[in-house]
């Protein structure tokens, strides 16, 4: 087998959750790319797909959701990647006390729970082939918690983290691999959306709300955000052939933010 055809995902079917916009899209435009099929999934088809034969409408924070996505691709002969890009924060600024009940559990649906209901659906079929491989998308915040605005976030993320590692542990005597990819800031429109509560909710403008996510996390020696590309390019290589003996890792693609040796 040459290189590149360890790079090339021919033959295999993947889900791909959060796959309408940003780095989700990116992510079901690469694996595409190397040869997948690939079903997407998210609240709403954006209107231009250009496979929306492959699109399910559903969201994966409920138990519906998680259900009636299980339920297509269980039809279609089950998947051979599983890749969750689906997250996100909605909580208001102004530290642990502005977060309520209700918006700890949207949380910890949205960013831990669908994972873990998609996974128990989907990866019987996995193990039952002997083959397979998983990435959970994590977050720097599993491990540099912001406090104003994200902070139920990045405790969900902290959970999928854990999580993601003791499920590699134990499915990879079974041939199927699991690792999380765990990116700092990346330029989507989610995060230009948290821009603008970070500026409304402490009444500055936008520019100076940047720079305050930027000074929450110690600064980014790269100078900027990731691009979802480059998340994506990560992501199919974990997937692939060429990391076939990669289990259990969480890659960090954050800029150089979380400081290392």
């Amino acid at each position: 087998m040459t290189k590149s055809d360890r790079d090339r995902l021919d033959g295999r079917r993947a889900l791909v959750t959060g796959g309408s916009k940003g780095t989700g899209k990116a992510v079901v435009g690469r694996l595409r790319e190397l040869g997948a099929d690939v079903y997407a999934t998210a609240r709403t088809m954006p209107a231009d797909d250009a496979f929306p034969d492959r699109f399910i409408e559903a969201d994966t924070a409920t138990v519906a959701g998680t259900q009636a996505v299980a339920d297509r691709l269980i039809a279609a002969g089950g998947v051979d990647i599983l890749v969750h890009v689906v997250g996100g924060a909605s909580t208001p600024p102004g530290g642990f006390a502005a977060i309520t009940d209700e918006q700890w559990m949207a949380e910890l649906q949205l960013n831990l729970l669908g994972a873990v209901r998609l996974d128990r659906a989907l990866l019987p079929s996995m193990l039952s082939s002997g083959s397979g491989a998983v990435v959970h998308v994590t977050s720097i915040q599993d491990r540099m918690p912001l406090f104003d605005a994200t902070l139920a976030y990045a405790a969900a993320k902290a959970a999928l983290r854990t999580y993601s590692k003791g499920l590699a542990t134990e499915l990879a005597p079974r041939g199927v691999r699991v690792n999380a990819v765990s990116p700092g800031g990346i330029e989507t429109e989610a995060y230009e959306a948290f821009v603008d509560r970070i500026a409304e909710g402490n009444g500055i403008d936008r520019d100076a709300a940047r720079q305050r996510i930027h000074d929450s996390l110690g600064g980014v020696p790269l100078g900027r955000f990731a691009k979802p590309e480059e998340i994506a390019d990560l992501i199919g290589f974990v997937v692939s052939d060429r990391a076939a003996s990669i289990v259990g890792a969480e890659y960090v693609i954050d800029g150089g933010t979380v400081p290392t040796i």
